[in-house]
């Protein structure tokens, strides 16, 4: 292991698996992944006569939510899964029908290998917006995608 390079973070890819009656889609254009994150919520107990130190108990992770950003796409299926989700939180009767998604978000070493992988389990959008437009200046507008989950897991 004395050859071993850390791989960078510009080389991943993002796959969205399961989704609701549709195929896989494979948009692998993102310029942004972040809120790969796991934390342990702990419980404090304070106990009589014990002034060092409080006893602290794990009680659940905490996941934050996904965020994708991108260059916009002028024809995509992501988009069409979100716009069916939005209109299944207002529309579905008697009970609101969300179509959630596993995302599989893997990270590249140099030579095109996967170097880890992360496993997203029922993903769905909360908020999609689009960077402003601006005549003054000549840049990209980019999509940003906020996602709930329900936790992830590295599997490489």
């Amino acid at each position: 292991m004395a050859n071993y390079y850390p791989p960078a973070g510009f080389y991943f890819k993002v796959d969205f698996i399961n989704v609701d009656g549709m195929d896989d889609i494979r948009e692998q254009s993102f310029q942004e992944v972040s809120g790969l994150t796991m934390e342990i919520e702990v419980e404090e107990f304070r106990e009589g006569g014990e002034n060092r130190f409080t006893y602290k108990f794990p009680k659940r992770a905490k996941y934050p939510n996904l965020v994708l950003k991108r260059g916009m796409f002028t024809d995509s299926k992501v988009i069409g899964w979100i716009n069916d989700c939005m209109a299944g939180y207002f529309w579905s009767t008697p009970v609101p029908y969300v179509k959630t998604t596993d995302i599989i978000i893997t990270l590249m070493n140099d030579a095109g290998e996967e170097a880890a992988v992360w496993n997203v389990v029922q993903a769905y959008p909360l908020k999609m917006s689009t960077s402003d437009f601006k005549a003054s200046d000549n840049a990209v507008v980019v999509e940003t995608i906020e996602l709930a989950y329900q936790f992830f897991t590295r599997t490489k």
